[in-house]
């Protein structure tokens, strides 16, 4: 029986999940925009995010948990009263894994509405695997960002558009932890060389236990 991890603040977390039935969760451009919509909506505040893709019929990421207080924070920033009591961090836990439910939740909705289905979309419940090894960071970013090359969708990961590789080598602003995932790489050229070689994603799956 597969034990699954309570997500708990200051941790790091490999995120994904698929399709029910593998159905596809993402059938145009449309919905991968209104999906990290979303997720920018639900996740952003009690989670960094470190490395993503969205693929067809699943999506991947790399997370960490913000700290209780940043929670807190971001849910009152006035901070004229903590929600959850001093420090209550099952009441914490609990509102960050809801975070989670209300992404899966509102995209399935809306993705059952526009295409006349009914049910759920997602495998219950998501899988997360806490990160604790210091080789596992940068793997899992390789494995997130060659995961389209693997499953036939681009021959390099700058092709594919639906990742966080285009933000990891861009110089415009965004919420992805990018200094960080660079640092992992010790270097942008090192972050290209590597992305550059051949990954061999199904030998990574058996080091993650996916």
């Amino acid at each position: 029986m597969r034990v699954i991890q309570t997500i708990e603040p200051g941790y790091y977390y490999h995120i994904y999940n698929c399709g029910i039935n593998g159905t596809n969760l993402f059938n145009g451009s449309d919905n991968y925009e209104y999906f990290m919509g979303l997720y920018e909506k639900y996740i952003y505040k009690v989670a960094d995010t470190f490395a993503w893709v969205l693929m067809p019929n699943h999506f991947h990421a790399l997370i960490r948990i913000k700290d209780v207080e940043d929670i807190v924070e971001n849910i009152n920033p006035e901070r004229v009263q903590n929600p959850f009591g001093v420090c209550d961090a099952e009441k914490i836990t609990k509102y960050v894994t809801q975070q989670f439910s209300n992404l899966f939740n509102s995209y399935a909705q809306a993705f059952n509405k526009r295409n006349k289905r009914h049910g759920s979309l997602f495998e219950k419940p998501f899988k997360r695997k806490r990160v604790d090894q210091a080789n596992y960071f940068k793997n899992l970013v390789l494995y997130i960002h060659n995961n389209p090359v693997h499953h036939g969708f681009c021959q390099h990961p700058i092709e594919y558009p639906w990742s966080s590789y285009l933000s990891c080598i861009s110089i415009k602003p965004t919420k992805l932890r990018r200094e960080a995932v660079i640092g992992w790489f010790d270097g942008m050229a090192n972050f290209k060389t590597m992305h550059n070689e051949k990954v061999e994603v199904i030998e990574l799956e058996k080091w993650f236990e996916i």
